[in-house]
């Protein structure tokens, strides 16, 4: 018995394959685009804008040490006798501990909270109680001369 079919008609499977890799490799192309834009928004050049000094880690968000551990170097810039020894005063009644005192070889018409790395909320609290509006990073002093302490308080006019 002969049977008489027609023949199968050729598969398109190579249309449907260009098709396809043509569609993954435009998802390839979307998808590389979005990572490099969030990556570049991610750069030190666009944090910046929102962080003044990065260290190699980033300060922590609330205060790690309480008052009654962070101590305090004060330092008197305004010229004024005693003024370093009077806020060191206000300091201890507060609860925070006070490392020494000092009087500053130049004269400051603000004054300043200066804070070693990692300690910037803490050094922003002490800012607050004392009203003071200038903190910043601490670099220019070596950790023997800062005798302990974390923070450092430079009193200005």
């Amino acid at each position: 018995m002969e049977i008489s079919a027609q023949p199968a008609p050729p598969r398109q499977w190579r249309t449907a394959t260009l098709v396809a890799c043509g569609i993954v490799a435009f998802q390839v192309i979307v998808l590389v685009i979005v990572v490099k834009g969030v990556a570049s928004t991610d750069s030190p050049a666009s944090s910046k804008a929102t962080s003044h000094h990065k260290v190699g880690r980033a300060e922590p968000k609330r205060p790690t040490l309480p008052r009654t551990r962070t101590r305090i170097l004060v330092l008197n810039g305004n010229g004024i006798t005693g003024a370093a020894a009077a806020e060191s005063d206000r300091l201890l009644a507060r609860g925070y501990k006070v490392s020494g005192t000092g009087n500053t070889a130049q004269s400051y018409g603000q004054g300043v909270v200066l804070y070693r790395p990692g300690k910037l909320p803490e050094a922003k609290r002490l800012a607050a109680d004392e009203g003071i509006p200038l903190v910043c990073l601490l670099d220019c002093i070596t950790l023997r001369q800062l005798h302990g302490a974390h923070l450092v308080i430079v009193l200005g006019n």
